[in-house]
């Protein structure tokens, strides 16, 4: 795990590769393509690639437009303004009419940093899980972005790929085959699991690595696929250990805490803790201490893990 590289980047690399291999492949962009690495598409198929300017609403409109007409349309920007400024184009333009429109959202979370809360999104998981026909990608690494662009342009249908700013280990070899809905098991263990997605995984990792020096084996689910979840995996990891913690660079409301929470409720409930964001906003500062500030660390996640066995055990209430 120690090359790192940042999802955004590879996500412009495999819309790059994604542009030679399928003519129907079209790129639009809200001014950020620097940024959002569409700049690469653009540069090898200007024919094929529009700049929408500051303008997030007209671009998913613009993109509708575009998948009605036959089109594979990619459309980017940050993600607080791709599912926060143009929510009710993704909406009723994208989502409800089943297009094929597929939304790369960039600096998503908290690792925006020196950018601060007003581009920091923290509640964009919750947004688009919510909306029927919406398929919602979160890569853990470089490998599942391009994976998860490729799957995007395969599926009939509206997707929101979930991409950060900050380089994450590359966590896959080569061989990795990307399947929507199929969560991944990264290490398995008896005495609880922690379920992650995206940044977190890698986290989730180099906890796993510290609790087994310890004596603690713990299982590491890998959910690439938030919609639609893989109810399997998440069931079947809290059979197994009967103890549950869930990671992730979000808001613990609505995004893949509060979805493992509404599966466990119904199917197998068992000790739970949701690691992420605890209702509040971002600020502004280095990426690494806002990750310490808000507990998104492989050491909150030993300690969360400590406390669900804990509470597995009954020693405590």
């Amino acid at each position: 795990m120690s090359k790192k590289i940042a999802t955004r980047e590879a996500y412009g690399e495999a819309l790059a590769q994604l542009g030679r291999e399928n003519p129907r492949v079209v790129v639009l962009d809200a001014d950020l393509a620097k940024s959002t690495k569409t700049l690469v598409f653009g540069k090898q198929f200007p024919d094929r690639f529009f700049d929408m300017g500051v303008a997030e609403q007209n671009m998913l409109g613009t993109a509708a437009g575009l998948a009605a007409a036959g089109k594979i349309a990619f459309c980017s920007s940050f993600a607080v303004f791709a599912a926060g400024r143009a929510f009710d184009q993704v909406r009723n333009s994208v989502a409800y009419t089943r297009l094929n429109v597929k939304i790369g959202a960039s600096h998503a979370g908290i690792t925006v940093g020196e950018d601060g809360a007003s581009h920091q999104s923290v509640e964009d998981i919750a947004l688009m899980r919510v909306l029927p026909n919406m398929t919602v990608f979160v890569p853990a690494d470089a490998v599942e972005t391009a994976g998860a662009v490729r799957a995007a342009a395969e599926l009939d249908g509206p997707v929101y790929i979930r991409l950060g700013r900050s380089g994450v280990p590359v966590l896959h070899g080569p061989d990795f085959r990307f399947v929507p809905g199929e969560a991944v098991t990264m290490r398995e263990g008896t005495d609880a699991a922690i379920i992650a997605t995206g940044i977190m995984t890698a986290m989730a990792l180099e906890a796993a690595g510290r609790l087994q020096q310890e004596g603690i084996e713990v299982t590491v689910l890998n959910v690439h696929t938030i919609k639609p979840l893989d109810l399997e995996a998440v069931a079947g990891a809290a059979k197994a250990t009967g103890a549950v913690v869930t990671a992730e660079e979000h808001s613990i409301i609505g995004g893949l805490g509060g979805a493992v929470a509404e599966i466990l409720a119904e199917t197998y409930p068992v000790p739970l803790k949701r690691v992420g964001l605890t209702d509040t906003f971002g600020e502004s500062g280095p990426s690494s201490n806002l990750l310490k500030k808000y507990g998104l660390t492989p050491e909150a996640l030993v300690s969360a893990v400590k406390g669900v066995i804990a509470r597995k055990q009954g020693k405590v209430l």
